[in-house]
């Protein structure tokens, strides 16, 4: 699902085209989620678990991975639109705030130039633990760690590769959050990032890593070459989450960590379960299709930012992750709401279409030892976006259908069922709607965190 997002802000700086930033959110006509802290705290706790049990015939048994280290954080690595102006950064530093899942004793980072058609030059990293809330860059006086790779303060990391760190020894708690400082020396193309953080970063000039608090150059809610924070856990397990802007956040007030993966996480915690969450939802995405604007279509400066498909996309950012065992699913929507609007409608899919692919994810899932569960499509009737038609309810229907009497995945997280208006099933509850009509707001994601039983995971 296409949604809005933060763009960098500063006089006399590159950034992307003010005037295609506003045909964005004309277009995609989203509305920005309401802080509903009480209703969020409310719904945590009162929601039922909507669950069915699947008979998961193919499933291997959870594997722990080597080293033990543990996802705690992601973000899913997209390239930039093919139309508009890319954020250049020159002796610059990138303060990124992640919020942490699982907690360790050390702690490794993961950079990533995979959309860069050039080696990438990193002059200095420094890893801190964030102080303060919300959209706090300070961090904590006493935990700033330089982060080395191979023994070097500096790298260079070759077209299309991640660089992963050396371990960093710093404590940080479960729930916590990091400042994380990447150097730029040299003139450079933001051509890798996480387009919609929900968190406000920042750009400062000069070499400032080290630096307790940083003075904004420009803020943006994106994620520079950033992919993956992992802890150190003995016998640790993460689960990973595999979705779109429903899964990313979209539409939650920023900085607040209120995304359903951000709360479930919490609820684990609450529940003295010790797992990582890796959130790779990422808006727009679609199970089948890449994105593919049409040519001449405002959604040339926006339709990159979707990422790749989740079938192409599963190895990088499901396998990858160290120490996952357990895959929650939430994918097709945009499959069916994309051709037509911001896809050609030649990439129209059918019910039959979905079943297959979500078929790919389970034997992928099981031959990588993880135990898969899915998520039902939630209602989005009469959304603001173009995505409903009867057409693509028949298929939503269909598809949910199959996820809960299929047999197929592991478990089954009814979200519909959960976030369904009672008065009218097939529209989404308004009390959980963020304005659209298809993405929930802060509530509606706490809802959504409750409706994950947490036998999933004991």
């Amino acid at each position: 699902m296409p949604t809005t997002h933060r763009e960098p802000h500063a006089a006399g700086r590159e950034a992307a085209a003010p005037a295609a930033s506003a045909t964005r959110r004309e277009l995609l006509t989203l509305a920005a989620g309401t802080a509903a802290g009480a209703a969020v705290a409310a719904a945590g706790v009162g929601a039922a678990p909507a669950f069915a049990a699947g008979s998961g015939a193919g499933a291997a048994t959870p594997a722990s991975s080597a080293g033990d280290w543990v996802a705690t954080w992601a973000a899913v690595p997209t390239t930039i639109p093919s139309r508009g102006t890319p954020t250049v950064l020159e002796r610059q530093t990138v303060r990124h705030v992640v919020h942490a899942s699982a907690g360790g004793d050390e702690i490794r980072i993961r950079l990533t130039n995979e959309f860069g058609e050039t080696p990438l030059r990193i002059g200095g990293v420094h890893v801190a633990l964030r102080d303060g809330t919300g959209a706090s860059t300070a961090i904590v006086p006493g935990t700033d760690r330089r982060v080395t790779f191979s023994g070097h303060t500096d790298a260079t990391i070759p077209a299309g590769a991640p660089l992963v760190s050396d371990p960093v020894r710093l404590r940080l708690p479960a729930g916590g959050d990091l400042a994380i400082s990447v150097y730029f020396p040299e003139r450079t193309t933001v051509t890798t990032l996480a387009a919609f953080a929900y968190q406000d970063n920042v750009i400062a000039n000069g070499d400032v890593t080290a630096a307790r608090t940083v003075t904004a150059a420009a803020t943006l809610q994106q994620d520079l070459f950033l992919s993956a924070v992992a802890v150190r856990k003995r016998g640790g397990a993460a689960i990973v989450t595999l979705g779109d802007s429903i899964t990313n956040g979209a539409n939650t007030v920023a900085n607040l960590n209120h995304r359903w993966p951000d709360l479930l996480a919490a609820r684990l915690r609450s529940a003295h379960l010790d797992l990582g969450v890796a959130n790779l939802g990422v808006s727009g995405n679609r199970l089948l299709h890449d994105p593919n604007p049409p040519a001449g279509s405002d959604a040339e400066t926006f339709a990159n930012y979707f990422g790749v498909s989740g079938l192409r996309r599963f190895d990088r950012d499901v396998l990858a992750q160290p120490g996952r065992r357990f895959l929650i699913v939430l994918l097709g929507v945009n499959d069916l709401g994309h051709p037509g609007t911001v896809a050609p409608p030649s990439e129209v899919v059918s019910a039959d279409d979905l079943i297959a692919g979500h078929r790919q994810l389970i034997a992928r899932a099981h031959e990588g030892g993880l135990a898969a569960y899915a998520g039902t499509i939630l209602p989005f009737k009469n959304d603001t976006l173009g995505f409903y038609t009867l057409e693509n309810e028949a298929k939503r229907q269909l598809l949910n259908t199959w996820i809960r009497t299929g047999g197929e995945y592991d478990g089954v997280i009814d979200f519909d069922r959960a976030m369904g208006d009672p008065a009218d099933p097939i529209a989404l509850n308004p009390a959980y709607d963020s304005g659209d009509h298809l993405h929930p707001n802060d509530a509606g994601m706490a809802v959504m965190a409750a409706a994950v039983p947490l036998r999933l995971f004991r």
